[in-house]
């Protein structure tokens, strides 16, 4: 099972948004967003903080990648 944040660092961009403004404005510790950005899991509620703070789906922010479609 494989998720990729991609949605959410297109939206940061989208935003004008750095990542370091997200975790200020959201309480994301550094370890959690340098877990995003290898693309492993974190827990529910950060998905749901980020949902919230940009009012969201949270296909806005994670994808899922079919590994084998992929193949």
């Amino acid at each position: 099972m494989s998720f990729t944040y991609k949605p959410l660092w297109k939206l940061l961009i989208d935003k004008e948004m750095s990542k370091k403004q997200l975790m200020e404005r959201t309480n994301i510790s550094k370890s959690t967003m340098d877990k995003m950005g290898r693309n492993e899991r974190v827990s529910m509620e950060i998905l749901d903080r980020l949902c919230s703070y940009f009012s969201c789906d949270i296909s806005d922010i994670i994808e899922h990648i079919d590994e084998v479609k992929k193949s």
